[in-house]
Order: structure tokens, then C-alpha cells, then sequence
């Protein structure tokens, strides 16, 4: 059939895997990938590859290091973390989809068993359902529907799944690409951005804590010591007054998918430390930060920015020594909207959905800086809706999982003609 193709037959075609994409995601669903610490990776792993088996691709799991695993998550070491890499083709271009397997933990407040999956009204319920099996199940769905329009094809289609995307990537996707295990021409990362939302980015995060060192003393006799927990709370006091304002004033160029993301944004306090018993005057505090970049900022510019304004505050409060300590680093991305990549899902997405898409970055944080680093063409588009990830009683819109499914085979339709 080469690669023309009307509507009416990708439609066809998806609908006939219909039942079968619904058992599948159900039987994702099912097995309970929860993140910390790391349950039933294997299990997940191994059903998926059959799956792509099944699809004629070749498939490579590799297990990371236990002392890798170690290294970035030291809890967890004793918990295998896979790699699953599956290909088809040997030539350039390479369209590549990630999906991350790991799922938080369930919480409280569902109305069903989150790992037993329910149907109704349109939507299927269960802990990652949007986040993110739903979206690997839209790939997979995909390239069977492909496989079977499709019979010639310049360049190469590449399926990856990876773990730890929910405490970090350090053992998933940046392990593989720091490693070399893949090197796609484009890359779609399938998180759940809806389907009329295409994410081009991200905003980055510095998370940190402000350390205030004062002097511990007996609680009958205060005026000996230098409580650094009074100190901490005129330090953050400064941040909320001074340090906010400042960066509130600067507004990014690109969309955002809350346009209160267009701005930088700090949280304070997410942990407070400090402080040994009731009666001691504390001689340390700290509190975190949690420091959010648009795209136009840097890491190091952001980091320098905090460790001028706590200099600042020093040398108002000489009798207690102030410390910035770093404790995370994701930088924000950006994949050019003109590039063909973007342009290409783009229309897309307009073919199926017939309206044209958003085209924004995601105010959260997601594994496109990995490859954004490596000058790789990169999105995010997936089946939602997000708001539901990590929330009770997630579910996926079942007609987006399809949609999705439509604009993947477009777009493998386009790259790859």
C-alpha cells in the first residue's frame, strides 16, 4: 500500500483494534508498577515485549546497574530497573517513542481498586491510566496500524520504555542516553498533554535549601544562643517580600498551558529542618526552595540570581551564617515550533481532530531536557487529561487514546515517507 492512506481507512483500521487496545491498557493497568520503590518492573516489561515481538520489531531489554541504581536512588537498590528498546528498520530517520511504566503510589479517596481497572462512561479509572500507560498503549495501538497500512518505509520506528520517571529519570530515560543505548532523529514522549495539546518544553526546577547557622543555647537561658529558627523566618520573610516580586517581573515569549506558567515561580517551605527539643534554642534551620525556570533562564543563572540575593541578606544579618544548598537541578527546554518535527505533529493533529492544536510548554517538568541536551527534535503529546495524574480516581478519556493513536500513525505516515 505504500504510504498513501485516506482517512477513512485509518479510522478502519484503529477501530478494529479496538477491543484489543482496551484489554491491553487493562492488563497495564493491572500490574501495579508502583514508584517508590519499584514493584513489578519486570512483569510489566516482559508483557510488553511480547507485545512488540508480536509486532514484528526487535527487542533488546537491558537491565541498568545495580550499582547505578544505587548511586541515584540508594532505597531502592535491591529493586531491578529495566530498559525495554525495540526497533524496526535500520536506516535514517529514526521516530522515536518514550513512555515511562512507573506509576506513584495509589493514596486514598478512589471509589474503586486503583490496579483493577473500571470502564464507564466513555473513560477507563485506574492508577496510570493517563499517566502513563494510556499513552504507551496509544504507541503501541499505533504501530500495529501502521505495520499493517504501511508496507514500505524509509527509516527506522524505535519503541522505549523506561522506569523512574516519577522520582527523577536518573536510571531511565537519562541512563539510556548517556549511555548511547538509543540516538532517534525525532522522539515523542507520550505523557499525557491531551489530545489538543502539543508540549514543546518544559519549565526547568532548582530545588534547594537556605541553611541558617546561629548558636544553640539552653531554653532558661536564650540570650546565650542565636535562635536560628527566628533568623529562618526573617530569611524567608525577605524571600516572599523581595526575591518573588523580582522574579514575577520577568515573563517568558512562548505559551504556556496555564499562562501563569509564563512567569518564574518559588515555592517555599515544602520542608522545613531544624530544631532538637522544646526546651533548646535552635542553632540550625533550614527551609526549602523549590525554584521554577521559564525557558528563557538558565540553571546557572538562576542558581547565581539566589546565591547574590542570600549574599545580600548576610550582610544584614551578620551574627548568623546563611548557606544555599543545592539539592536538584532540571534545566527548561525547548524544541524549536517551527521545526519539522513540531510542524509535523502539528498537522496531525489537525487532520484528526480538525482544529488546529496548542502548541505550549508544560509548566511542569518532563523528560525532554534528556533529550534537548543531545539536540535531538523532541515532544510531548499523549492521550489525558493530566489533570487526573497522580490524583484518586485517574481515568483516560478512551476517544483521546484513539485520537492519539490516529495523529502517531500521521506522523510516522510523514517522517518516515
Amino acid at each position: 500500500m505504500g504510504l498513501l492512506m485516506d482517512q477513512t481507512k485509518l479510522d478502519e483500521v484503529i477501530n478494529k483494534y479496538r477491543n484489543w487496545s482496551l484489554k491491553v491498557l487493562s492488563d497495564l493497568i493491572s500490574i501495579p508498577t508502583v514508584n517508590p520503590p519499584g514493584l513489578n518492573y519486570g512483569e510489566f516489561v516482559e508483557y510488553v515485549k511480547n507485545i512488540l515481538y508480536d509486532l514484528g520489531m526487535k527487542v533488546d531489554v537491558i537491565k541498568v546497574p545495580k550499582d547505578i541504581v544505587a548511586k541515584y536512588y540508594p532505597d531502592y537498590a535491591d529493586y531491578p530497573r529495566y530498559i525495554l528498546i525495540a526497533r524496526t528498520g535500520s536506516k535514517k530517520p529514526v521516530v522515536h517513542f518514550n513512555g515511562h511504566y512507573d506509576v506513584v503510589p495509589p493514596g486514598t479517596g478512589w471509589d474503586t481498586d486503583p490496579f483493577k481497572p473500571v470502564i464507564k462512561d466513555g473513560k477507563i479509572y485506574g492508577r496510570g491510566a493517563s499517566d502513563m500507560k494510556g499513552g504507551i498503549v496509544a504507541f503501541l495501538l499505533a504501530i500495529r496500524v501502521f505495520n499493517e497500512l504501511f508496507n514500505d518505509f524509509n527509516g527506522s520506528l524505535e519503541v522505549v520504555l523506561v522506569p523512574d520517571e516519577e522520582i527523577g529519570s536518573l536510571t531511565g530515560t537519562h541512563y539510556m542516553l548517556e549511555n548511547n543505548l538509543v540516538m532517534p532523529t525525532y522522539a515523542i514522549i507520550s505523557e499525557p498533554s491531551g489530545e489538543d495539546n502539543l508540549w514543546i518544553g518544559h519549565r526547568g526546577a532548582l530545588r534547594a535549601y537556605v541553611e541558617v547557622y546561629g548558636k544553640q543555647a539552653h531554653g532558661s537561658t536564650p540570650w546565650l544562643g542565636i535562635n536560628a529558627f527566628e533568623y529562618m523566618v526573617r530569611v524567608a520573610e525577605k524571600f516572599i517580600n523581595e526575591y518573588t516580586r523580582m522574579i514575577e517581573s520577568k515573563v517568558s515569549s512562548y505559551a504556556y498551558d496555564d499562562p501563569r506558567g509564563a512567569r518564574p515561580s518559588i515555592t517555599l517551605g515544602g520542608k522545613v529542618l531544624g530544631g532538637n527539643k522544646e526546651n533548646v534554642v535552635p542553632g540550625y534551620c533550614a527551609f526549602s526552595i523549590d525554584r521554577r525556570l521559564i525557558v528563557e533562564e538558565t540553571i546557572e543563572e538562576v542558581e547565581n540570581e539566589l546565591k547574590d540575593f542570600i549574599n545580600k541578606i548576610q550582610e544584614e544579618f551578620s551574627n548568623v551564617r546563611l548557606n544555599l544548598k543545592i539539592t536538584g537541578k532540571k534545566p527548561p527546554a525547548v524544541t524549536d515550533p517551527k521545526g519539522r518535527l513540531v510542524s509535523t505533529v502539528s498537522n496531525s493533529i489537525k487532520k484528526v481532530l480538525k482544529k488546529d492544536p496548542r502548541v505550549t510548554e508544560c509548566v511542569g517538568g518532563l523528560d525532554t531536557h534528556f533529550y534537548a541536551s543531545k539536540n535531538i527534535e523532541v515532544v510531548t503529546y499523549g492521550p489525558g487529561p493530566v489533570s487526573t495524574a497522580h490524583a484518586a480516581n485517574e481515568y483516560l478519556n478512551i476517544n483521546e487514546l484513539f485520537n492519539v493513536a490516529k495523529v502517531y500513525v500521521l506522523t510516522m505516515k510523514e517522517l518516515l515517507s
